[in-house]
């Protein structure tokens, strides 16, 4: 179909009017836009109580009240005047936006889609006044409380194509309810109430930031966050962070703010999301509640007609920052969020001097490893924490690997109180005597508690003064070893050596072409990495070192996964875009393996070395790797007190 033919008119001046609805197209979209405007208006007014009332998805009427400083009489007609306001006055102000509304001109064009009636008060008024369509109309006495209502009804009354555009009344019911949810988030000091079709549905009181997040996003996500407070320079970056474990299959939990407005920032979103890459399954999306504070000066509001859009003088340095105070939240763990990471028990506190830490020999009913595999998990448990209990005692004796200790009433010494620590020794099981501790130990020194058994080879149980820790020893183990890699290699490029094993006998496999040209040709990037892989033949490696925490893996296996990726994505992208991804998989492949069975010791060195460890409470694919179940939940279980 041929387009119309351009009609050749002169160039003419437009009416106020039309001029009025070409910007309510931008401006009044749906009626959500609308409320958004006026609920701007209001907090900039200072109101600390806002009521908002919808009929019909708020097609038919719009009403918003508040408590505000109110408009005097005489400036109602400018409220509805088009490029009118209070808030900005020249450039400078443009530039030094303090405000959540400042173009002057949504009220002038919901007047010109919708029939605005606004009644006003302020505190040294004796009564209200009301202005009803346009700047036009005339200023008259009215009844009211000191504030502002600002009645919007019929929406798109005079212009039925827009109106023709417009969803379901539950849809944009749904919308308006969305951005008054946004705003109430960002300002829990102010209370608010929705009602739609004269049925209230929202109210929240004033409140603090923790109660009104917990309130309008829910239980799950208060029972599943840490908070955040951090500032350098001009920024301050405050709020909540939800757990990986809570993450969403959409991104419908993410509200971000700056200086109080609600947007949606590609810098911002990117820098959450990078700092969320180490914890997160990649198709999963994270929640949190987060509000930026910086300079006015510092970033510009005026770039999109919804203001929804901003643009940072420094959008690097604002990237920077909010990814590391997020990844600085994220590497706390649910076991030491609310305090400091416990500092290594040494073993003069913990054991008679002289005695081993603890044994590696199996017990009789376990399975007899071979001496690789006894120095597999041992080797690496040698940088844990040392085990609490001494050589001797029940619980370090081998018969009860992977068993249920005997005596768990004994776990309850490690809790007593600082008088009962201080005044008498504790005693182990079988009156084996425990040396008292210089410092009194309490449960945030072992948040995880202690080991009591392993089931079917896969998950540890431990007890702690809360309840019942059921441990993914894989998981766990896989997220240890994948930091240790990690800072292994930040390391390196601050100037320190990399740890490498060499093997006493180079460990050889055949390659076919492609394998031995990637080991040729990527030399430095596998050193960088730990590895010595050389080519003796056209079809055959040599893997002649390791990086240590990796020396007790299958060493054929890590170097096909090293060859495959660098040869996928080249050098330089391995070492910088997918460094995170090869290590993981590194991880994964050293980790403790499922069946492997434990003895109690080094469950509990696993445990200590989890509670160490950042970002612990995740594997590197997003899973869990530990969970507790309260003593009120078992209680629940088993109908206790009921």
């Amino acid at each position: 179909m041929n387009a119309p033919a351009p009609t050749h008119r002169p160039i003419q001046q437009l009416p106020d009017q039309l001029i009025s609805q070409i910007a309510a197209g931008e401006v009044v979209e749906r009626p959500s836009a609308v409320v958004k405007e006026l609920l701007e208006n209001a907090l900039d007014a200072g109101a600390t109580q806002i009521t908002v009332r919808l009929e019909e998805g708020g097609v038919k009427r719009i009403a918003i009240t508040d408590n505000g400083r109110g408009i005097a009489p005489e400036q109602l007609p400018l409220a509805l005047a088009r490029h009118a306001t209070s808030k900005i006055t020249s450039l400078h102000d443009l530039e030094n936006v303090g405000t959540l509304g400042f173009r002057g001109e949504a009220l002038a064009s919901i007047a010109s889609v919708a029939a605005v009636r606004i009644t006003s008060r302020t505190p040294d008024a004796a009564h209200a006044f009301e202005i009803v369509g346009s700047h036009e109309g005339t200023v008259a006495p009215s009844s009211g409380a000191f504030g502002t209502t600002i009645d919007v009804q019929d929406l798109y009354f005079n212009t039925p194509a827009r109106r023709k555009f417009l969803k379901s009344e539950q849809t944009e019911y749904g919308h308006c309810a969305e951005v008054v949810r946004r705003i109430a988030l960002a300002r829990p000091d102010v209370s608010f109430s929705l009602s739609h079709n004269g049925r209230t549905i929202d109210h929240w009181n004033v409140s603090e930031a923790a109660k009104r997040s917990a309130h309008i996003l829910g239980s799950d996500f208060a029972e599943a966050r840490l908070a955040l407070d951090e500032s350098a320079g001009p920024l301050h970056l405050h709020g909540y962070v939800g757990l990986p474990t809570a993450s969403k299959a959409r991104a419908d939990g993410q509200f971000f703010y700056v200086n109080g407005r609600f947007v949606r920032d590609k810098v911002l979103v990117h820098a959450v999301r990078a700092a969320y890459q180490d914890v997160l399954h990649g198709d999963r999306f994270p929640s949190y509640v987060l509000s930026l504070d910086l300079d006015p000066a510092l970033v510009d509001v005026n770039v999109h007609p919804s203001k929804i859009e901003v643009r940072f003088r420094d959008s690097r340095a604002v990237h920077q920052f909010v990814f590391h105070a997020v990844q600085r939240t994220l590497a706390q763990t649910s076991a030491t969020a609310h305090g400091s990471v416990p500092a290594p028990i040494t073993a003069a506190e913990v054991r008679p001097s002289g005695t081993p830490l603890w044994r590696m020999s199996p017990s009789p009913s376990q399975p007899q490893m071979r001496p690789h595999e006894q120095t597999s998990f041992g080797a690496q448990l040698s940088t844990f924490s040392p085990s609490p209990y001494p050589a001797g005692s029940r619980w370090d004796d081998p018969s009860t690997g992977g068993g249920v200790a005997q005596r768990t009433e004994a776990y309850g010494a490690l809790f007593k109180s600082d008088a009962a620590t201080t005044s008498a020794p504790m005693s182990a099981p079988m009156d084996v005597p425990l040396s008292a501790s210089e410092r009194p130990l309490s449960n945030d020194d072992f948040p995880l508690g202690f080991a009591l058994a392993q089931l079917h080879g896969i998950y540890i149980l431990a007890q702690n003064t809360r309840g019942l820790v059921l441990v993914d020893m894989h998981a766990a183990h896989e997220r240890i070893l994948y930091e240790q890699i990690k800072n292994a290699l930040d390391a390196q490029a601050q100037g320190q050596e990399m740890q490498v094993q060499s093997m006493l006998i180079p460990v050889t496999f055949y390659a076919d072409a492609i394998e031995v040209a990637t080991a040729t040709e990527h030399q430095d990037t596998l050193k960088t990495l730990g590895f010595d892989i050389a080519a003796l033949s056209p079809t055959t490696l040599a893997v002649r070192s390791v990086p240590t925490l990796l020396k007790n893996a299958d060493a054929q296996t890590l170097a096909r996964d090293v060859l495959r990726d660098v040869r996928e994505y080249g050098g330089s992208r391995v070492l910088i875009e997918r460094r995170n991804e090869l290590l993981g998989t590194l991880a994964c492949h050293t980790a403790v393996r499922a069946n492997r069975i434990l003895a109690v010791p080094e469950m509990n060195a696993l445990l200590r070395q989890m509670e160490s460890t950042e970002r612990a409470d995740q594997c590197n694919h997003g899973r869990p790797t530990w969970v507790q179940l309260e003593i009120s939940a078992l209680d629940k279980l088993f109908l206790r007190g009921q």
